[in-house]
């Protein structure tokens, strides 16, 4: 296959690069920072994380988060919502899509959010029905698809399994996320082949930690098969809290930087997201992870 003309970045610096913080952060600094990456071109971005504070605390202030964004025309504010208590306080925050989040590996499953992956998946369906009811669009993503802190190897089978069932109760998308960034190119490769059976390669994304410095060449593998839409955390942000030693996301400035150099389409402003990585690492007091930023930063 030819890769893709357009990209789409999904940002998940708001939730997943900064749940990991050990200081709470401010909500100005949240809302400011969803501001600067809408200003440099990002068109979607998870805001916030409808969770239990007891189990995530920074994400505690998700409904002063979402009820004051700046909202951009073109810019989707999505938010996580494990369950349907979680889902009906996004709702009643005016969220435009939501987003549930399993694994493909029972171990983490149970770590993760505390139940089987069966289990998750059935506490998905009510999920999915309300969010149908109120209009709202559902985005799955199935954690650990490359690999588990527990288990280890993971079967593409059972990502192909678990992904199909997400697809089936009506996701839109799912999201394959190597949560603990240990994949590698062919082993991404041989897992979307099996996933993309069942579910078409317009319907996934790619959700790729770079733990072991492999995320881009992954994507990069992911890409060549058709895969555009990619999620990413600016400044390389983030991490597991249920998976010691996992580091952030890949950075979306070494993906823009990647897909520049592609001639691939993203409509985002490189130097604007680099100033906004190298901003909330100052801020926040934590080394910015993008080579790419590090480097335009230096200049």
């Amino acid at each position: 296959m030819a890769f893709p003309q357009h990209v789409r970045l999904v940002e998940v610096g708001p939730r997943d690069g900064l749940q990991n913080e050990p200081e709470p952060i401010s909500t100005t600094t949240k809302l400011e920072l969803i501001e600067r990456l809408g200003a440099a071109g990002i068109s979607y971005i998870e805001a916030a994380s409808f969770v239990s504070p007891k189990w995530v605390p920074q994400m505690a202030d998700h409904r002063q988060v979402m009820k004051n964004l700046a909202r951009r025309d073109g810019v989707t504010y999505a938010a996580l919502t494990p369950n349907l208590k979680g889902l009906e306080g996004a709702l009643e925050c005016g969220v435009e899509e939501v987003a549930v989040f399993g694994a493909a590996s029972e171990a983490f499953s149970q770590k993760n959010i505390n139940c089987s992956v069966a289990e998750s998946l059935a506490r998905f369906e009510p999920v999915l029905e309300r969010a149908q009811q109120a209009g709202v669009r559902v985005r799955g993503y199935v954690s650990c698809v490359l690999g588990c802190p527990y288990e280890g190897e993971i079967a593409p089978a059972k990502v192909a399994e678990v992904s199909k069932a997400l697809f089936e109760m009506g996701c839109y998308e799912v999201s394959l996320g190597d949560t603990i960034g240990t994949g590698t190119p062919l082993k991404a490769k041989r897992m979307l082949e099996a996933v993309s059976r069942d579910i078409p390669m317009d319907k996934l994304a790619a959700h790729f930690h770079d733990t072991y410095g492999q995320a881009l060449a992954n994507l990069y593998a992911v890409m060549e098969e058709g895969i555009a839409v990619v999620d990413s955390s600016v400044a390389g942000l983030g991490g597991c809290p249920y998976a010691k030693g996992a580091s952030g996301n890949v950075a979306s400035e070494d993906v823009v930087y990647l897909l520049d150099g592609l001639g691939i389409e993203t409509g985002i402003d490189l130097n604007a997201l680099a100033d906004t990585g190298t901003w909330i690492t100052q801020t926040i007091g934590r080394p910015n992870r993008s080579k790419v930023g590090v480097a335009l930063a230096s200049r």
